[in-house]
């Protein structure tokens, strides 16, 4: 597996997990950082994206802000990672949307959005719905945050965007394809190659394939999955874990699951970002991610970016995994909301 995330799941309050309260209506959130996962899962909402699929996303607005404003500042819109849902985002939601209009998405395959049977997924399929949602439902430009393939998503989304729907860029430990095929000039893919290819050829045999599904989506492996990709090894908890199983029971995740590894891994980020280059960009890496590491290709490539693109901005988290807006959310927030602070009111 690649980057994991969230799904709908769980009740264990915050409050007593780190300290923080938050208080949340309709359409508002106040105080803390955190936020319960109940709570996204009871305000979440219902899109329906192309007249077919069914979209489940999250909204929030600062508590001062009446039916009647809107903050000058531009909504943010956050986006996933590959096996993840909005409620990876369940440590940030509240900090955010202290100041922001928030919107969370879960993507065509994820959380509690549609899983549709035989369904084909690609990475431009999750930047058009990105698109889509930002001129259907948010309809005004926005900043996008992804993690790992959410990330891609959002540059590919960006890449493609010709109306000003995208105000600013985060990427949080971008990947560089929809999987590890994609990385081919990094010697330990090169290494692994044959074996991916012989996985791909297993996972598309149906027995094989649920064999190998139900073993990943048991909780004990699952723990380990994430206790190998989070530097900060007490965000791993019964929650995170439940928040990840749960999605993957429903009814067409296993041929999410095959068509995600197995499909082609979509377009590279190094042909992408240089279309960018009058887009405010952020980009917040990890250290110690296994995935995308800072010494191979992709990693290399966006160190490198600050020294050739006055737009981008690069900050490297010390001790943080694959998912650093859940592993150490404190930094990332000290990091994002000076660089959000200091976007063109809109």
């Amino acid at each position: 597996m690649r980057a994991l995330g969230l799904a709908p799941a769980a009740t264990l309050s915050l409050r007593q997990h780190c300290g923080i309260g938050l208080r949340l209506n309709a359409f508002a959130v106040g105080g803390g950082g955190g936020i319960e996962v109940g709570e996204i899962r009871e305000r979440s909402k219902r899109w329906i994206w192309k007249d077919k699929f069914s979209i489940n996303y999250f909204s929030a607005s600062p508590a001062s802000q009446t039916n009647t404003q809107q903050p000058r500042l531009p909504p943010v819109l956050l986006v996933h990672g590959f096996g993840a849902s909005i409620p990876h985002w369940r440590r940030n939601i509240g900090t955010l949307a202290q100041t922001h209009n928030v919107y969370a998405i879960d993507l065509l395959g994820f959380g509690a959005s549609d899983k549709p049977p035989g369904f084909s997924y690609t990475m431009e399929t999750w930047a058009q719905l990105i698109l889509d949602f930002l001129e259907q439902i948010v309809q005004r430009p926005a900043v996008l945050i992804g993690n790992s393939v959410g990330s891609l998503a959002c540059l590919i989304a960006a890449s493609e965007s010709s109306s000003s729907l995208v105000a600013g860029l985060v990427l949080l430990n971008c990947a560089g394809g929809m999987n590890n095929k994609a990385i081919v000039d990094d010697w330990r893919i090169k290494l692994l190659l044959p074996l991916l290819w012989l996985f791909d050829f297993l996972l598309k045999q149906k027995v094989i394939a649920s064999a190998i599904f139900e073993r990943v989506k048991q909780r004990d492996t699952l723990r380990k999955i994430l206790s190998s990709v989070y530097g900060n090894k007490e965000s791993v908890d019964e929650e995170l874990v439940e928040i990840i199983s749960e999605p993957a029971n429903d009814e067409g995740a296993l041929d999410a699951f095959v068509s995600i590894v197995t499909g082609p891994p979509g377009p590279n980020p190094v042909q992408l970002m240089p279309r960018l280059s009058s887009l405010p960009v952020l980009v917040l890496w990890g250290d110690q991610d296994p995935f995308t590491p800072l010494d191979g290709p992709v990693g290399k490539y966006f160190a490198s970016l600050p020294s050739h693109f006055s737009n981008v901005s690069l900050f490297v988290l010390e001790g943080v995994g694959h998912c650093p807006h859940d592993d150490r959310p404190d930094l990332v927030h000290q990091k994002l909301l000076p660089w959000l602070a200091h976007l063109p009111l809109s």
